[in-house]
């Protein structure tokens, strides 16, 4: 007969919480001691037999060694001594964590003890003691650098004094808007300020108006303020668009002489139906040996856009084209990026190219890679090109059939190598006229994407393989990587416990099988109701991939060597790798490998603000599409888990929004960070991750794009 597992008494989960209520007060007065009547009073608690309890939960305290008696009946935190530096990443809350490399987890930060910090300054830490099980924490002591930051928000009056309300989550002040630094801004209007001044006496930072961006809630002002947020350029300079004109677009006999012609070869290119800039072509011979020429024809963006110039400058800062849900904000000015670069079809265009012979079996037997000039017979939508690949008809039908033959074979030797498939259907929105969302579709990536795929990535591969792989004993020349690390184990873990409550599982012996069982992960859940939770997790179990002169491979791809070397339209390391190569290529010295390593930084930082950014603008849209559906009940799985209560994801459409835990007045419910779920003092009800729940829509606040849910 099966024991039953013994319950939790009521006065035990009550002391429990007394136990953290208590923690929480010594956490937030950590120079002060404090006796139980103290305690007593700031807990609102006066009964005889609840006083009777604080103190033998300060007694059992001190034996953990969490509390020190520092005189008879006087208690005070037992700080663990030794200090941090480490990068504040600030909460709505006004609380922070500290993230170091001097400790292993980031360090909880009480927003009394923050003093003054925000988001991304370098920041002195005194450590706290802690007991085993329990996360780190501590209290800011100095400011070592402050970050030079803007913040977006919506301009209000109170009392004749004007505020900036931030929109920023990780900005937990208001700023205080002296009326000379307005600069015309009026109250509802949305606008860019900057800090100036926080006096030691003041309760608000103090700061001036620098842009106005225009009416809060109107459609243009959104979304430039997204991009501001995120300190992204939302125009170009009158300087960098003058320069821009005056680049010439004739080319010229001399620029085809110095090149490799391609214009009788037949070309063509393969983009999404509503794309402007088209990057990169692909051309096909049959050589007389029965082996084919396979030409990878990048825009040569180098050509046209020359280093130290105001278009150059302008596009390292930029570090990338920003994709929002309704436009596209790119990286070089319009001239260039959808006229002289792009690779239109019927007319010529000049290219930088990687040239490969390739046999029936998709290997590739002789490369050459140098500025060739080209000229597209046909421009092919994705739908266009899938529609050739099923029927086997219509324009280059047996063109673009040889390249999926060929992309297959590259495919699935790449996946027996040990690359990874995460290829997660994309969300997308209809959009009317006026830029409102009216719908919801999902796009899925299909054989014409990994067409064009492949054969980027063969391109890629084979040009890092081109500068980095070196005989033994000899040093690579400095080159710009896309390197991709290893996942975190404890991370990998915590996901494989997470996938085993669906019936799921991973193995984590070696790459190979990682690789190779997420795969098979991924298919299996293809339909699911846990897919998109499970893919999303999945892929926040991987490391970051970024841009490096330290070549360590790239663990998702399993390429020893891998760069980007097919976007320059769209991003600046591209740009830096066509430079480099063509100096290579003419036997020139290496490059100052610092220098380009603080390119490769920059390039790394801007990319991570444009995904953030992309996805705050899908986020918005998401609210957008459902303020006017308040009342309505929805299916969703629990994406996410928190102290302020749990995230849900709509399953119709893939919506995110909070279940508050102020709003659950069923039970008083803790946060279990080590287990990563609610669960209730009382009736032990739990939610965590990957949870059916139902739910209704409660609020939408399109300013701040946050919606909150309730239980249905």
């Amino acid at each position: 007969m099966q024991r039953r597992s013994k319950k939790e008494s009521p006065q035990s989960a009550n002391k429990k919480i007394l136990r953290s209520k208590i923690l929480g007060i010594f956490n937030q007065n950590t120079a002060q001691g404090l006796n139980y009547k103290q305690i007593g009073a700031k807990l609102g608690l006066s009964d005889p037999g609840q006083k009777k309890l604080i103190a033998d939960v300060l007694e059992e305290l001190v034996r953990n060694g969490q509390l020190i008696e520092v005189e008879r009946g006087q208690y005070k935190l037992k700080v663990r001594g030794g200090h941090i530096t480490g990068i504040v990443q600030m909460t709505r809350s006004g609380a922070a964590y500290i993230i170091s490399e001097e400790v292993k987890e980031d360090v909880y930060i009480n927003n009394r003890n923050v003093n003054r910090a925000l988001n991304g300054d370098k920041v002195k830490v005194y450590l706290y003691a802690r007991r085993e099980g329990q996360r780190l924490m501590g209290e800011i002591v100095e400011i070592l650098e402050t970050r030079e930051r803007t913040f977006v928000g919506t301009i209000e009056r109170s009392s004749g004094y004007y505020f900036l309300i931030p929109d920023n989550r990780d900005m937990p002040y208001d700023i205080f808007i002296h009326p000379r630094n307005l600069k015309g801004a009026e109250e509802g209007q949305k606008v860019v300020a900057r800090i100036t001044e926080w006096p030691p006496t003041a309760k608000n930072p103090f700061g001036e108006v620098i842009d106005v961006l225009g009416v809060a809630g109107q459609h243009e002002t959104e979304t430039h303020a997204i991009l501001a947020e995120f300190e992204l350029p939302y125009k170009f300079s009158e300087n960098v668009l003058k320069q821009a004109e005056t680049v010439p677009g004739e080319i010229t006999k001399e620029d085809i002489r110095s090149r490799r012609d391609f214009r009788d070869t037949t070309t063509f290119t393969i983009d999404p139906g509503d794309a402007k800039d088209f990057d990169d072509a692909l051309s096909m011979e049959k050589l007389e040996n029965g082996n084919w020429e396979i030409g990878v024809h990048i825009a040569d963006v180098s050509h046209y856009v020359r280093p130290f110039s105001e278009i150059d400058k302008e596009a390292f800062n930029r570090g990338t084209s920003v994709y929002l849900v309704d436009r596209v904000v790119p990286m070089l000015p319009e001239r260039l990026s959808n006229d002289l670069c792009s690779l239109k079809p019927h007319v010529d265009r000049l290219t930088f190219s990687a040239v490969f012979e390739m046999n029936e079996k998709s290997e590739v037997l002789n490369q050459w890679f140098g500025r060739t000039v080209i000229h597209s017979d046909r421009r092919f939508s994705y739908e266009e090109a899938q529609q050739v690949i099923e029927t086997g008809e219509g324009d280059l039908s047996a063109e673009i059939l040889q390249f999926h033959k060929m992309a297959s074979i590259l495919r699935a030797e790449r996946f027996k190598r040990g690359s990874f498939s995460f290829e997660r259907e994309e969300v997308k929105f209809y959009i009317d006229e006026s830029g409102k969302p009216t719908g919801v579709y999902f796009k899925e990536a299909k054989e014409s994407n990994w067409l064009i795929e492949e054969f980027m990535l063969l391109a890629n591969l084979k040009v890092a393989e081109r500068i980095g792989k070196v005989k033994q004993g000899q040093k690579p020349k400095t080159f710009v990587y896309r390197i991709h690390d290893r996942p975190n184990v404890e991370k990998l873990i915590n996901f494989s416990n997470f996938i085993h409550t669906f019936g799921y599982s991973v193995k984590t012996a070696s790459h190979k099988a990682i690789a190779d069982s997420m795969n098979k992960l991924l298919t299996q859940i293809k339909g699911k109701n846990e897919q998109y939770i499970i893919e999303s997790l999945a892929i926040r179990t991987m490391a970051k991939a970024k841009y490096s002169t330290q070549n360590i491979g790239h663990y998702g791809l399993s390429f020893e060597h891998y760069t980007h070397f097919t976007s320059p339209i769209r991003r600046y390391p591209d740009l830096m790798v066509h430079r480099l190569l063509d100096l290579y290529l003419h036997n020139e010295p290496s490059e100052n490998q610092p220098k380009v390593e603080g390119m490769c930084i920059q390039s790394s930082m801007m990319e991570d603000r444009a995904v953030k950014a992309e996805r705050a603008s899908v986020k918005y849209k998401q609210v957008e599409f459902l303020q006017d559906k308040i009342g309505q009940k929805y299916d969703g799985i629990i994406s996410g888990i928190s102290e302020w209560g749990f995230y849900v994801e709509l399953t119709d459409n893939h919506c995110e929004g909070m279940v508050p835990m102020r709003d659950m007045d069923d039970d008083f419910y803790e946060y279990d960070e080590k287990n990563y779920c609610l669960v209730g003092a009382q009736t032990r009800r739990r939610f965590v991750i990957g949870q059916k729940v139902r739910i209704e829509i409660a609020r939408t606040n399109l300013a701040k794009r946050q919606m909150d849910f309730k239980l249905a």
